[in-house]
């Protein structure tokens, strides 16, 4: 439930005006000499020096009489970089995706206390747009999701990290509107439902999820328990339907929880009529003990990523590989979800390197035909899986010689045209698609 906003102040906003360009005549491609402008809010900064990217392994293929190199059909190119002037890890990053054809596509990126908006513009432009400070100097933002206002179609963006505090903020009223505290404690993930914009999934270190309706208050759901996570929850994910989600944390483990139920669905309808004005007692928040299934065959370690792939789910741990998975064996499609039974069947591996810190989370485009993943050495991998048989894809490899630091996250705008990552020196790397 949503405590009394008396007691706890809304964001402070900043606007900018600064629209910085990679190079002076925003070419992005001629010029090495840059002219710069700082603020008090943010400071931005250029890929004066580029690699010819993608710097990725290509072998040579021979054929008749000569060498032939092989390049890759997916292939992207460091545009634009900047930099935050608190100079702490930038941990989350996303990209929204509910913006309609002809509208800015802008994302927005977390870290320390600040929550910053941007704009992607052309020739590899990034236009800083506002700027949110959380009146905690304590607070550390972890993760921020995008949604809409299902009556007004304004943007809306969840925030949250280290105090359990979940904020929404509105870019247009330019402040917090809202704040949910629930969790009490850290607040790793959060996801807004596929098909319902005031549906929000969180994912707490106090070894919970939690499903929130944040147009009535109320916190409709609670996932955990007797047969639930044992240690923090890292990482939490939708399917496409949004009938179920699957969860993974310290604990090792990956579960998944239908909320298609009966009662998850009836709680879900009763969330939007429920009246704190008109009632002593709270919302019945349903208690889910029980997930559907249940694994630890995957991974030997913690598991800081999940999302699901179609009816296959991809995850990944501390051991350099994402791992595609499904419950049950390969040759049953439909294997009814059993908690009592854990079988599962890997279907592939997408190996990488230099990527055994927690904590870093892979992205996937809109239309799930390309995986990326960063690396704690500033790598960025990236699978093509828009292929006949996926499991034959090769990763190529994105650097940048000013790129050294923990990728923390990735994010796609929606037709896949550009990659954004954010990394532990305070840097947003924008990646554009080689057509």
């Amino acid at each position: 439930m949503s405590d009394s906003e008396d007691n706890v102040p809304n964001l402070c906003t900043k606007k900018s005006r600064m629209s910085l360009n990679l190079n002076a005549d925003g070419s992005g491609d001629d010029q090495d000499d840059i002219s710069s402008t700082a603020s008090a809010s943010t400071i931005m900064e250029d890929a004066s020096t580029r690699s010819d990217t993608p710097t990725q392994g290509v072998g040579g293929r021979r054929g008749r009489g000569r060498n032939k190199k092989w390049r890759p059909k997916l292939q992207f190119k460091c545009t634009n970089f900047v930099k935050e002037d608190h100079g702490q890890p930038i941990f989350g990053i996303d990209v929204n995706r509910h913006t309609k054809e002809g509208e800015p596509i802008i994302f927005a990126s977390v870290g320390h206390n600040r929550v910053t908006i941007y704009e992607l513009q052309e020739n590899g432009k990034i236009k800083l747009v506002q700027a949110y400070a959380d009146p905690c100097t304590d607070e550390n933002f972890y993760c921020c999701a995008w949604s809409y206002d299902n009556v007004t179609g304004q943007p809306l963006v969840a925030v949250a990290g280290l105090r359990g505090i979940i904020r929404i903020l509105s870019p247009i009223a330019l402040c917090c509107v809202k704040h949910f505290v629930g969790h009490g404690i850290a607040v790793n993930e959060l996801k807004f439902h596929p098909r319902d914009p005031n549906m929000l999934l969180s994912a707490s270190k106090d070894h919970t999820i939690r499903l929130w309706n944040v147009k009535t208050d109320v916190c409709v759901v609670k996932f955990g328990g007797v047969d639930g996570h044992r240690d923090e929850v890292l990482s939490a994910d939708f399917n496409i339907t949004g009938s179920m989600i699957t969860t993974c944390g310290m604990d090792h483990s990956l579960k998944i929880w239908k909320t298609d139920t009966e009662a998850i669905q009836t709680a879900m309808e009763d969330s939007y009529t429920y009246n704190a004005a008109k009632t002593n007692r709270p919302f019945p928040t349903v208690a889910q003990h029980f997930p559907d299934f249940s694994t630890r065959d995957i991974h030997r370690n913690y598991v800081d990523c999940v999302r699901w792939f179609g009816n296959f789910i991809l995850s990944k741990s501390c051991e350099n590989c994402i791992i595609c998975w499904k419950p049950g064996p390969l040759s049953e499609p439909n294997y009814p979800l059993k908690l009592s039974d854990s079988t599962v069947s890997i279907l592939h591996r997408f190996d990488y390197k230099d990527c055994d810190i927690w904590y870093m989370r892979f992205g996937l485009d809109f239309w799930q035909k390309v995986l990326a993943l960063g690396n704690q050495i500033g790598k960025v991998y990236v699978w093509d899986l828009d292929l006949e048989d996926p499991t034959q894809s090769k990763p190529i490899i994105l650097t940048h010689p000013k790129c050294y630091t923990p990728i923390r996250q990735i994010s796609f705008t929606r037709d896949g045209s550009t990659m954004l990552a954010v990394s532990d020196n305070a840097t947003i790397w924008r990646w554009d698609r080689v057509k």
